[in-house]
Parts: C-alpha cells; sequence; structure tokens
C-alpha cells in the first residue's frame, strides 16, 4: 500500500524505501531458509535410503529357481518350482517366506529379452503373490546361509489367461531389525510358457544335433600293414567314455527327434580306436592305446541312434569356410583341399554309420556369412548354406520371424537360423539355476515365435558346434519339453530348406564389412595356408616315387584337411604346431630315400666308373626316379661322354642300389661332380650329393711301381745269366768238349725268345700297350672298371 501511494515518476522518500527494503527481507526470510534446507533434506532423505537399500534392497537375497516341472505346463498340471534363497546382507531376515508372482503376458520376443536381462530386480510389474498355503515360510534367515524351498501350485491357481509366455517370480519376503516391517527382498524371473490347447499352426522346427570334436590324429602311421594310426593325446577317449561329452550328446539325442550334423573326422577317428592304435608321448615317443572297447560302443550306439533319421556330414575335418574365404582363396591349391574334405564323406560315413548321408550343406562358423563366405561354401558341390538370423538380418519390416530356407541367388539357398534359439545354451549352464533359465527362456522364445501370425513357418535352430556336457543336458531337456507340447512339430533339416520362402524375407547377403569382428580375430591366418600349400608340393612330389602311394597320400591328405579345421578357431598355437608337426613328419619320410655321401675319389688314366649308392629306407619300394651325374668341368672330365649321365632308379623298400657311371678324363686336375636324384617329371628330389674327382695320368706311386717291377726283372735276368754262366763253366770243366762261344751263344742270343732279354721286351709290351682299354701303366682306380649296368633293386651295399 505504501508502494501504491507512490506517484510514478516521483521517487519515495527515505522512510519508505528503508520500510520497503526491511518489508521484503522479512517476508524472503522464511523463503530462503527453505532453500537452504532443501539439499540437506534431500542428502539426508538419499542416505536414509541408501542405509534402507545396504540393509535391505533387491539384491539382499538371492534366489536361484534351480528346477521348474513340468517346463510347459497344461490344463490339470500341478507347478513345481524349487530352488535356494541366500541372505547376502550383514542382518538375520525374519518371518521371512518364498511365494509365486505371476506378471502380465510377454507378447513379443523382444520383451522376454527385457525380463531376461532383469530377471533379479524388484518391480512393481511382478504381480501380487499367488499366497494362500502356495508359500514357504522360514522363521529366520541367517547372513550367509543357503535354505531351500519347493513350492507346488495347481496351474489353475495361477491364474492364466491367453495363450503366452508369463513371468514367473519366485521371491523372498521379510523383515529385518532395521527394517521391522516385511517388504520384498529378492526375487528371481522365469517365464511360465502356456498353450494348455493345440495351437492352430504349429511351427515346424528343425534342430541340428552337432557330433563334432576338435583334431585328435596325426599323419603319423606305423610301419605295418595296417598303418598303425597315432594320435595327438587320449582326450577322445574321455570324450567317448561313459559320462564323456560326446557319450552323452549320444546319448541324449538318440531319444530326441533331430538331424544329426557329423564331421566324418570324429568317425574316422573313433573307427581307428577300435583297432591297434599309438598315442603320442612325450618327445618321440609313442604308447600303445587301450580304448578298443569303448570306441566300439560308442560307434555301435551311434549306429543304432542314426537308424531312420537325417545325417548331414560335413566336409572331412570340418574347415573354416570363413577363413578360408578370407585368407585362402588367394593361395594356390586351397579350394582343392575344400573339394577333397567333401569328397572323401561318402566313403567315410558310409561304411562306418551305413547310412548315406547328406552332403549338400555348408556350415560357416557361427552362422557369419558374407559374399566371401557363400562362395567358398557352395565351391566344393554345397548348394545351402546354413546361415543366423543375427547375422543375415531381416531388413523388410516383417512382424513375425520368416521360414529358415530363401534363395540368394546363383542356385544357392540360405537356410538361416533363428540367432536366439541357436544360441540358447550358450555360457556356463553346469549350475541349474542356469540350466532352468536357458530352458524355459527357449520354450518361452518358441512359443512367442508361434503365436507371432497364423502361417506356418519352418524354423531352424543351429546350436554351437561343441556344446559341453552341461550345455547338452539343457538342450535335450528344452528339446524334450518343445516336442511334446502343443505348438511345435519336428522337421528334417532337408525338408526345411526345401520349404517355401517366406516373399517377404530377406534374401541379400550381408557385406564382408558387416562380418563380427570377434570372429574375424580368430580366423586362420594366410600364413597358415601358405604353409598347406608347401606341404602338399612337397607331397606331390614324393608321391610319384612311391610304389604304393595310397600309404602316403591317404593319411596326409587328411591330416591337411586337419589343419584346416573350424576347431583351430581361438587356438593359434596349438594349430601351428600340428602344421609344422605334419610337414615335418613328411619331411622324415622323404628323407628316407636319399644319396649316400661319397668322398672325394682319384682317378688315374684316361678312364673308369664311378658309383652313386641310393638308399631307401622306406617299407615299401621307389620308382619313377633319375640318377643324374653332372660334371661341372667337362672339358676335364665328362660323364657317360656328356657333361651329365642319367640313369633310371628302382630300389626295394629298405634296401640300396648302386649306379655306375663311366667317365673319361681329357686333362689332368679336379672337377666337381654332382649327383643329383630327380623325379621324373624333372623335379629335383632330396639333397645333392658333391664330391671331387682328381685326375692324373700316371702318378709318383705308379713310377715306383713300374720302377720297382723293370728292377725286379733286371736283377732276375742277372741273376739267371750268371747261373748259367757258372753252369757252363762246370760243364767245361768236367767233359772239356765244349767251346765257350757255344755256351754264350745259348745263353746270350739276341734272338732267344726264352732268354731273359726276350722275356723282358714281352712284358715291357704289356705295360705300354696304348691300345689297352685299361693300361697297366695306370694304377688300380678307387672304382673298379665294371659294368655300367644298374644293379638289382634287391642290392645291399656296405659302406
Amino acid at each position: 500500500m505504501a508502494e501504491a501511494a507512490d506517484f510514478q515518476g516521483t521517487s519515495p522518500s527515505p522512510a519508505r524505501r528503508w520500510l520497503r527494503r526491511t518489508g521484503a527481507l522479512l517476508a524472503g526470510a522464511p523463503l530462503l531458509a527453505g532453500l537452504v534446507q532443501l539439499p540437506a533434506a534431500t542428502s539426508a532423505q538419499a542416505a536414509a535410503q541408501d542405509s534402507v537399500r545396504a540393509a535391505s534392497g533387491s539384491r539382499t537375497v538371492s534366489v536361484s529357481i534351480d528346477t521348474l516341472t513340468p517346463s510347459a505346463p497344461t490344463d490339470g498340471d500341478t507347478v513345481t518350482v524349487s530352488g535356494t534363497v541366500t541372505n547376502n546382507g550383514k542382518q538375520s531376515i525374519s518371518d521371512a517366506h518364498v511365494g509365486l508372482r505371476v506378471g502380465s503376458v510377454l507378447t513379443t520376443r523382444s520383451a522376454i529379452d527385457n525380463a531376461a536381462d532383469h530377471a533379479d530386480r524388484v518391480s512393481s510389474s511382478d504381480g501380487s503373490e499367488v499366497g494362500d498355503k502356495y508359500v514357504e515360510e522360514f522363521a529366520k534367515l541367517a547372513p550367509g546361509v543357503a535354505q531351500h524351498f519347493s513350492i507346488s501350485v495347481p496351474v489353475d491357481k495361477l491364474d492364466l489367461g491367453e495363450d503366452g509366455v508369463y513371468p514367473l517370480g519366485v521371491s523372498l519376503s521379510g523383515q529385518t531389525a532395521a527394517q521391522p516391517w516385511e517388504r520384498e527382498l529378492g526375487i528371481q524371473r522365469t517365464f511360465l510358457p502356456w498353450q494348455p490347447g493345440e495351437a492352430d499352426t504349429r511351427t515346424k522346427t528343425t534342430v541340428m544335433w552337432p557330433l563334432v570334436s576338435s583334431v585328435h590324429m596325426t599323419a603319423e602311421t606305423g610301419s605295418n600293414e595296417q598303418q598303425t594310426p597315432v594320435f595327438l593325446n587320449d582326450d577322445l577317449a574321455g570324450e567317448i567314455s561313459p559320462g564323456g561329452r560326446l557319450d552323452q550328446l549320444l546319448s541324449l539325442g538318440k531319444n530326441l527327434d533331430v538331424t544329426w550334423v557329423i564331421d566324418p573326422d570324429l568317425l574316422a577317428s573313433v573307427d581307428a580306436m577300435t583297432r591297434s592304435y599309438r598315442v603320442r608321448g612325450e618327445g618321440d615317443t609313442t604308447t600303445a592305446g587301450t580304448h578298443q572297447t569303448v570306441a566300439k560302443q560308442w560307434l555301435a550306439e551311434l549306429q543304432k541312434a542314426v537308424v531312420d533319421k537325417e545325417v548331414v556330414a560335413l566336409p572331412f575335418a570340418d574347415p573354416d569356410l570363413a577363413s578360408l574365404a578370407r585368407n585362402g582363396t588367394s593361395v594356390s591349391g586351397s579350394l582343392s583341399h575344400l573339394k577333397a574334405a567333401s569328397d572323401v564323406v561318402a566313403n567315410t560315413v558310409e561304411p562306418i554309420l551305413h547310412v548315406t548321408p547328406s552332403t549338400e550343406f555348408a556350415w560357416p562358423v557361427d552362422g557369419a556369412v558374407d559374399p566371401s563366405i557363400v562362395k567358398v561354401a557352395t565351391s566344393a558341390g554345397a548348394d545351402k548354406v546354413i546361415a543366423r538370423s543375427d547375422s543375415l538380418r531381416e531388413t523388410g519390416g516383417l512382424s513375425y520371424t520368416p521360414s529358415a530356407g530363401r534363395p540368394v541367388g546363383g542356385g544357392t539357398t540360405a537356410v538361416v537360423a533363428d540367432g536366439r534359439l541357436s544360441t540358447a545354451f550358450q555360457g556356463d549352464l553346469t549350475k541349474a539355476a542356469d540350466s532352468t533359465l536357458a530352458v524355459q527362456q527357449f520354450l518361452a522364445q518358441s512359443l512367442t515365435l508361434g503365436l507371432q501370425t497364423d502361417k506356418q513357418r519352418s524354423v531352424v535352430v543351429a546350436p554351437q558346434r561343441m556344446p559341453t556336457g552341461s550345455q547338452a543336458q539343457a538342450m535335450a531337456a528344452a528339446l524334450s519339453a518343445l516336442q511334446s507340447g502343443n505348438w511345435s512339430q519336428s522337421q528334417e533339416l532337408t525338408a526345411a530348406a526345401k520349404a517355401k520362402p517366406d516373399p517377404g524375407a530377406t534374401t541379400r547377403i550381408p557385406s564382408a564389412s558387416k562380418y563380427p569382428s570377434s570372429l574375424r580375430r580368430k580366423e586362420l591366418p594366410r600364413s597358415a595356408f601358405e604353409q598347406i600349400a608347401s606341404t602338399q608340393d612337397k607331397l606331390d612330389n614324393f608321391q610319384v616315387i612311391l610304389t604304393d602311394e595310397s600309404r602316403v597320400v591317404t593319411p596326409f591328405g587328411r591330416a591337411l584337411n586337419r589343419e584346416m579345421s573350424t576347431s583351430w578357431r581361438g587356438r593359434s598355437t596349438e594349430a601351428s604346431t600340428f602344421r609344422q608337426g605334419v610337414e615335418a613328419y613328411l619331411d622324415t619320410l622323404t628323407g628316407q630315400v636319399k644319396l649316400i655321401d661319397k668322398s672325394d675319389t682319384k682317378l688315374s688314366g684316361r678312364s673308369a666308373t664311378i658309383p652313386v649308392t641310393v638308399q631307401n629306407n622306406l617299407v615299401q619300394g621307389v620308382d619313377h626316379l633319375v640318377l643324374r651325374l653332372t660334371s661341372t668341368n667337362p672339358t676335364r672330365l665328362k660323364i657317360g661322354g656328356n657333361v651329365y649321365y642319367e640313369q633310371p632308379i628302382a630300389v626295394s623298400g629298405g634296401h640300396s642300389q648302386t649306379v655306375k657311371f663311366s667317365t673319361s678324363a681329357n686333362v689332368n686336375g679336379q672337377t666337381t661332380v654332382i649327383a643329383q636324384l630327380y623325379t621324373q617329371d624333372g623335379q629335383e628330389y632330396g639333397a645333392p650329393v658333391t664330391f671331387d674327382v682328381k685326375v692324373t695320368e700316371i702318378t709318383a706311386t705308379v713310377m715306383l711301381v713300374i720302377g720297382g717291377g723293370v728292377l725286379l726283372l733286371v736283377l732276375a735276368g742277372f741273376r739267371m745269366y750268371t747261373q748259367r754262366k757258372r753252369a757252363a763253366a762246370r760243364e767245361d770243366q768236367e767233359n772239356g768238349e765244349n767251346g765257350p762261344d757255344e755256351a754264350g751263344e745259348a745263353v746270350d742270343g739276341p734272338n732267344n725268345p726264352e732268354g731273359p732279354a726276350g722275356r723282358l721286351g714281352e712284358e715291357s709290351g704289356t705295360l705300354s700297350g696304348a691300345d689297352d682299354p685299361e693300361q697297366a701303366s695306370d694304377p688300380t682306380p678307387d672304382t673298379a672298371a665294371e659294368s655300367a649296368d644298374p644293379s638289382g633293386t634287391g642290392e645291399r651295399v656296405d659302406r
């Protein structure tokens, strides 16, 4: 009112200004006090809430649902839930009880994903407890102590409405000394599929049941007729023994309606274990394998399990198609290994399982594809590629999940497995709670998929290649419930691929840039394929000289397939060690056929023969080899009249052959000679042997020998002369009849061929005969001048 009394345009008096300011200050004091107190109150409230949360928040009690039966109840069933509750707080919980809560129906697959991600968070949407007598009470829960619970409730007490998936919460309520009133202290949610009646349209579901293992066999085999195989270790025996991973997969799968997806290498390895085999030990040692009985039992059970069931065979050793497409196609010959791995499938699977497998499917790791992977996957004859929906994503805006099969061009069909269903059983499922949640989530996703539309669709489940035992058990539990439920029916993989494709389904293969980096980091590098190519080149050069190449080509061919196995992903060190071992063993075998080292040779005279020995330490014979002896100085020394000379080689197993080459010398001096084996197509085989040949016309030693011989002849003649002269003198004395001229003529007559001079002239002519092929004036050569014809293949040469 004081302000109203002031006229506009005039200044208020000082008294009025003082009164006005004082009034404003007094009026704002309460507001200022409130503003000052607000942060303090907020902080205090937050602190109190934190204290409450610390004492009894949603994580104070952990709830574990270990079993839920039946997994998919129908009318008249009784649902039993059991598990444990654990007090994780510092205070005891009193007047506690475990109850069941049923939430609102989940109508989308993403809603199920979201509920699973927040399965242990307290929420107001959990619904009220079923109550009544369907609870389990605990007078006290001490800190850190787990208590078991089990609640059974008729399904009609759960008030389930329309068909669909309902979140089922198991909660613990109670109070603590700090918060002495009842409240919800912990919860765990799972899923309850509800389809009491027959579905109008059942979803056709194909489940791939993989029997795949890592690499177990080496390229090594025994030298006996059976070629006893050598295993890297005895791990496979553990997998197929009772309780082992592969034993569980077989035991569980034989009771399910599934498509068996089998790596032929696994069959070949187990089949090899049914007979004599060896296991690599420390260093180069091996020990005898002892699990023949286990191997026979496992194969016998598998043979019975696949009767009247679909069997899909992967290429031998399950080659890594993505690694081959990305890093191997630029290396010559890499694709031929994929073709070889595909060609041996029928001859491997049929004799062992007595069924004809389907070989028209290619399965890239995790179903991740790009154009190059599809191209490589179909290069060896397969025309159907198993992809996954998290790789080949739907882009057409469909409101439902389309059928798996769809054409992607070039006569190729992509069979797109459902990503959610295929990955439902990954991770550690050794705990019952984790396994139960995986089973219920799988069933929930399957039912929700079926309720998306009235259109019948074909769905494929492609789990991880090598499930653990606990993962396999969870898969089997889910499939058993699915196949006995009301919304799904089983279908073979071949039928799913041939099903009519959905016109709205995506058919465009994603680009290479969309390929997951996590998978890219685990690929086999280019260097791996280069080493495979190097080993193949050595094998090609080796096999052409063998009389029974199958003893080498077959084990090494399969070993090269194993070097490309998908099982090496994430195991780069082990993969490299395996490749090096295969190549090193091949080098050892090729080195068993070699030239024996030769020392330097000395030739005295114009011609002689040089022997060269080829040794074969293999158990089989070799032929189609050529031994070439080359003179590096043909002006001084020629081999067979030329710069070099070749002779064919054939050597029995465990023997040596000596080949003799004729040589001719034109000039004295030293010449280097090279001996080298070649295959008949001109490829060098093994290391050359180099030695020096020294040519001398007449050596000092030979001169001494000749001189000594002449001296002996002269001395012998002189002695004969003196002896005869003395004899003649005695005769003259006794008879006195003969003159000295007659006796001297008889002894010294130059024309007497029996005289010493005549005999000396005859020996001298023999030594100096220039036309003899091997002169007496020549010293004895290091190698005798023998026939140049090759020795027999069975000749043994002692050096």
